[in-house]
């Protein structure tokens, strides 16, 4: 309401519309009604407030019945351009490559077909009504449409908060529905405007060619009747081609006016590594876990995940991992970047990215194993007996959303509360995790909060459903050392009370120190070293574990001299000073 260009172009559109629907009580004829008393008959002749065409019909009544026509066009062949483009383009987009290249090899076939070519040759399939010709051109319409928005889907799903989402436990549709969809309805906005302006081009154009009904009246009717008078009655053209080229162009000044508030500012989909499914084990994978011996609330075995290289072989990049963990118990999960601390934290929450493949190993959650099973049945066990929370607070919160209402989500996903149960156990929740004014938060979007606060917030999520495990991923990362500090004995609280088992994924051995029971130390893939904390720090077994541990700065006597080169080149451009004194 703030843009002139929407309030105007809106306004023109609606003024339009309106004298449309109104056209039985703003005219006297019909729009087929002839008379030769009417035959080109002057504007402001008794009757025909803009005169007669060539065969005696009310002009001013042809049009707004052909603003009808166009009316319905647009909404008929955008609608299905639509519905069947952003269905299959947020599924596309959002599921793995077999999905997207089958909607890629259906949407391609359908683009060969010529279009205008193939409306003429249905004509008789639709007999010559112009709704049913605008349904098929809607069809032809939608390859566009999809392919708009499954590159757009293909960026926002790797959003981080869009593996929050999926982490917490909301099934795909709800996902897509609210948190994909609303990212990319900007550019939809303003295709659906171009979509409506293209069907009523279309429309008219038929008519112009004089396809379709002589019975309906359309702008391409009204447009060749004119052209072919236009020597003796030039208005006859102008008034059709002027209806028509205000309302197209008001329909895409219209949709830019929309895209640009519905987009506004918001941050753009970034490019970064996320998770949307994970497949099962490959083929002759080993199941360990009908010979296992190991126990604990979490036991990976032999878990080793890999990826294609370019040549098309498989590159292990975690190799053999053994973790067991216990009821109440934290195990730190620490080594260098690039380790496979993350890998193995996703295979347990089932979001590895869909090029990844288990060769072989077990996970089992509480006697249950995790690997194999169907999407489905993971999101009963994602934010219900496992939750997670993510390195960087600000990017798992969907910013078009507030804080509350992401978090009551989550919990009625997780549980059967109603909304109002939802809310009110969000809000204690919050209060919990140290939040001093909870309802302030609830109501606040993630740009309205520090990053602290955000943390506190996810952590609060992911404890709603009171996990048998949570899965802590750098959660002190992105915070300074006194919010680090807080939040650390925050879930050391929140474990207390719920007897939670935590798998804290770090590299950073004073939080392992602070936290840990037990630590187990990865490098390129592989678990090197495992044993308590205390053991870990005062008596190290693997060269690695001890490099690791001699990087880690002390309270030793800080260097003061310089580096050796300067020191020497400062001691010989001393000398001469000195015996010149």
């Amino acid at each position: 309401m703030r843009d002139p260009q929407a309030v105007i172009s809106a306004g023109i559109l609606i003024v339009i519309v309106l004298l449309g629907l109104l056209a039985p009580l703003l005219t006297e004829h019909g729009p087929n009604h002839s008379s030769l008393d009417a035959v080109n008959a002057a504007p402001g002749t008794e009757g025909y407030l803009l005169g007669g065409d060539k065969s005696g019909r009310d002009i001013f009544a042809r049009l707004l019945n052909s603003v009808n026509t166009s009316v319905v066009s647009a909404l008929i062949g955008a609608s299905i351009a639509l519905a069947i483009g952003v269905t299959f383009g947020l599924v596309g987009g959002y599921f793995g490559r077999r999905v997207r290249g089958l909607t890629e090899w259906v949407f391609s076939l359908i683009m060969t077909f010529p279009g205008l070519l193939l409306l003429i040759v249905l004509l008789p399939v639709t007999d010559g009504d112009y709704r049913a010709t605008m349904m098929i051109f809607g069809v032809l319409l939608s390859p566009g449409i999809y392919r708009l928005v499954r590159n757009l889907v293909v960026g926002v799903s790797k959003e981080l908060y869009v593996d929050a989402a999926r982490v917490s436990g909301l099934p795909d549709r709800r996902i897509l529905s609210r948190h994909v969809l609303s990212v990319v309805r900007g550019p939809i906005v303003i295709a659906a405007a171009f979509l409506s302006g293209s069907s009523i081009a279309v429309q008219s154009g038929l008519a112009f060619l004089g396809i379709g009904s002589n019975e309906v009246a359309s702008f391409g009717a009204m447009i060749a009747d004119g052209f072919t008078n236009l020597y003796e009655e030039p208005l006859q053209f102008v008034w059709p081609s002027l209806f028509l080229g205000v309302m197209t162009a008001s329909l895409v000044l219209l949709g830019n006016a929309l895209r640009d508030a519905l987009e506004g500012g918001r941050p753009k989909a970034s490019d970064v590594v996320g998770a949307r499914s994970r497949p099962a084990p490959a083929a002759g994978a080993a199941n360990t876990a009908a010979t296992s011996t190991a126990s604990g609330l979490l036991v990976v075995e032999d878990l080793t995940i890999a990826y294609p290289a370019p040549s098309g072989e498989l590159t292990e990049v975690v190799s053999g991992v053994n973790l067991s963990l216990e009821a109440g118990e934290t195990l730190g999960l620490v080594g260098e970047s690039g380790s496979g601390k993350t890998q193995t934290a996703f295979a347990t929450l089932g979001v590895l990215p869909p090029e990844a493949t288990i060769t072989r190993g077990s996970i089992r959650l509480d006697g249950r194993e995790l690997l194999g099973l169907a999407e489905t049945e993971l999101r009963k066990v994602r934010g219900t007996s496992i939750a997670y929370v993510p390195q960087e607070p600000m990017s798992n919160l969907d910013p078009s959303f507030t804080v509350g209402s992401q978090l009551v989500e989550g919990v009625r996903a997780a549980t059967t509360l109603s909304r109002s149960e939802a809310r009110e156990r969000v809000l204690a929740l919050l209060q919990r995790v140290g939040i001093p004014d909870p309802r302030r938060t609830f109501d606040s979007y993630p740009h309205q909060i520090s990053g602290g606060m955000a943390q506190r917030v996810l952590i609060a999520g992911a404890v709603a459903s009171r996990p048998l495990l949570l899965i802590a991923d750098e959660p002190t990362t992105a915070l300074d050392v006194t919010v680090q500090a807080e939040i650390l004995d925050l879930l050391r609280d929140l474990q207390k009370d719920l007897n939670m088992a935590v798998l804290l994924v770090t590299h950073n051995f004073g939080v392992v120190a602070d936290s840990c029971d037990r630590v187990a130390v990865m490098r390129q893939g592989e678990i090197v070293e495992t044993g308590s904390t205390e053991e870990l720090f005062s008596r190290p077994s693997h060269s690695y574990t001890r490099m690791l541990l001699d990087s880690i700065l002390d309270d030793g006597a800080v260097r003061t001299d310089g580096p050796a080169d300067a020191v020497a080149s400062d001691s010989s451009s001393a000398v001469p000073d000195t015996e010149a004194s």
